[in-house]
């Protein structure tokens, strides 16, 4: 916790467990700026969006003795990536991720490859127009491989680690033939799914079903 001032570290220490981090970024209400803090400033300024959350959950799942790892999940351009930040317990996968959506948030480490613990977010990852929109994976990011980069302290807009983020490697989840195929979320799981939703921090889309 070297990096770390006092206040900061008080927090860190209560979170001592991967669930408790979630907890702790479910509590923060949702960063509709377009930029990305570190997890610092994320600190000072109260809230957080997938990005600079996955961030502060990596640093907090550092503290803990994991690897700060991070996965970008691409849409079909129709709807916002997503950022996870991910663990392993026994060899399985799990991930912390801050959302604007219900369920695109916590998974507990069951699943037994990351692309396995992708698909999980699949179903329930949609746009406001009710349209399933998830299609890529990155292989894990390691944040301890940015030497030039204060990740965990800087007050530079972090945005653009986007860029090396998207030089990561992707996997396709789905073909064109299966995308073709996809049936609309249906309006139960749309409303569960946008409980609580920030609709300044949506993708804007045509149709949008939050005004049905």
């Amino acid at each position: 916790m070297s990096c770390w001032n006092v206040s900061e570290r008080r927090i860190f220490s209560k979170l001592t467990t991967p669930y408790k981090v979630q907890l702790y970024l479910d509590a923060l209400p949702y960063n509709i700026e377009e930029l990305t803090r570190s997890p610092r400033e994320m600190l000072r300024a109260g809230s957080a969006h997938c990005f600079d959350g996955a961030l502060f959950a990596a640093a907090a799942l550092a503290e803990l003795g994991y690897p700060p790892l991070i996965v970008d999940l691409r849409s079909n351009g129709k709807d916002s990536d997503h950022i996870l930040a991910v663990f392993q317990e026994s060899g399985c996968w799990g991930a912390v991720a801050k959302s604007n959506f219900t369920g695109c948030r916590y998974r507990d480490p069951v699943f037994r490859s990351l692309r396995e613990l992708v698909m999980s977010y699949f179903y329930i990852y949609f746009n406001l127009a009710g349209e399933k929109t998830l299609r890529e994976y990155s292989q894990t990011f390691d944040l301890r491989k940015l030497k030039d980069v204060p990740w965990r302290t800087t007050s530079e807009n972090l945005d653009p680690l986007s860029a090396r983020l998207n030089a990561v490697r992707h996997f396709w989840l789905i073909n064109k033939r299966q995308e073709k195929h996809l049936a609309p979320i249906d309006d139960r799981t749309f409303r569960g799914e946008t409980l609580g939703l920030d609709p300044r921090g949506a993708h804007k889309v045509k149709n949008s079903k939050l005004m049905a």
